[in-house]
């Protein structure tokens, strides 16, 4: 079989984590555990498929140094790579697989986000198994779903043929639902949630490129010249900016007819926002979720989080209440979705200092 490599997609703001993630440190480089932070706990799970030395790590040009510092022991400095500025997966990933293909030859790619919570690790690494397996053997493009726990309408959807085995052909991908088509979806037992993992081959996702993305391509292809020579970091940051922003879902995995998904059950969360966090930390007897200095009297299913100064809480439901040492966050739990458009009025106001 071929040889493994994992690509850790590490770039995004993790807006709805705000104030306690900024530009600088996202939620991929948090310790929202307790535990690891994130991106460690993402780099850990995958070496169940891949070697340590086989691992990469996409993220932005703002948080590589702090990626790298993160990341030490763990991953080798020169397989961080760095993107100047977001250009959406595609862009992401064909520029990965060609440092890959170009670097150390055709392998099976593993693709994950950097920022989900996964409870049961072991039943993650046997579906990545059979994911590299069938990918391997197959030359096709394999996703991994996530069997659905409840209707979810936060989520993308894939739509499968039943078949005999693990292994389904998908029908179709399916946008965010209402919760009445979420509730049919998961009546019908034919749904998964879309989770954003990708295996697949360098050589075969590359030659998808080409026939579907072709601009895109063409402009990977100008880097991926210049990749080991002096002016490497120039033709990138010269280039990148102006590659075609466009989703690997949508440019790809939507317009193609060969896809196969492999549902699984391992506890996934994408643990988007602040109401998420009781997935990480043990709720107590009134649905609170307290993390750090608090104290809280007759309040119930509220999420309090501080970085050092005590939070009191009397009376109150269904509440964030988020300190750091420079700012307050404090909104309905219902609304969790709507910190990012904090941070959208802080950059239109110009304050830097907070972002």
């Amino acid at each position: 079989m071929e040889k493994v490599y994992g690509i850790i997609m590490a770039g995004g703001g993790g807006t709805r984590f705000w104030p306690l993630s900024r530009k600088g440190t996202p939620k991929q480089l948090l310790n929202l555990s307790g535990k690891e932070v994130m991106v460690n706990e993402a780099i850990d799970r995958l070496t169940r498929v891949a070697a340590y030395e086989d691992i990469y790590i996409v993220t932005n040009c703002e948080q590589a140094d702090k990626m790298r510092a993160v990341t030490t022991g763990r991953i080798l400095p020169e397989r961080i790579l760095s993107e100047p500025c977001a250009r959406n997966t595609a862009a992401c990933i064909g520029y990965a697989a060609l440092k890959i293909m170009r670097e150390r030859g055709d392998g099976v790619l593993v693709i994950t986000p950097s920022d989900a919570y996964i409870r049961d690790e072991e039943a993650f690494g046997r579906v990545l198994g059979v994911a590299v397996r069938t990918a391997s053997s197959s030359n096709k493009l394999v996703t991994i779903g996530i069997t659905p726990t409840f209707p979810a309408t936060g989520y993308g959807y894939i739509r499968y043929r039943d078949a005999q085995g693990e292994v389904k052909p998908v029908v179709r991908f399916v946008e965010k639902p209402t919760r009445k088509k979420a509730e049919e979806y998961i009546r019908s037992g034919c749904y998964v949630w879309n989770s954003g993992m990708f295996v697949w081959k360098a050589s075969v996702i590359l030659k998808k490129f080409k026939r579907l993305l072709p601009d895109l391509y063409a402009q990977l292809l100008k880097i991926a010249a210049s990749f080991g020579k002096p002016e490497e970091s120039r033709v990138l940051e010269e280039i990148y900016p102006e590659l075609p922003s466009v989703s690997i879902d949508y440019g790809i995995m939507e317009r193609s007819k060969d896809i196969l998904v492999i549902p699984g059950e391992f506890g996934w969360n994408d643990v988007g926002s602040w109401d998420m966090l009781g997935v990480l930390h043990p709720q107590d007897e009134a649905g609170n979720v307290v993390v750090g200095n608090a104290v809280n009297v007759d309040t119930q299913n509220t999420v309090i989080y501080s970085s050092g100064k005590m939070i009191a809480a009397v009376d109150v439901s269904d509440l964030i209440i988020v300190e750091t040492p420079d700012a307050i966050l404090v909104c309905p739990k219902s609304k969790a979705q709507d910190v990012k458009k904090i941070v959208e009025e802080l950059k239109a106001e110009g304050r830097e200092e907070l972002l």
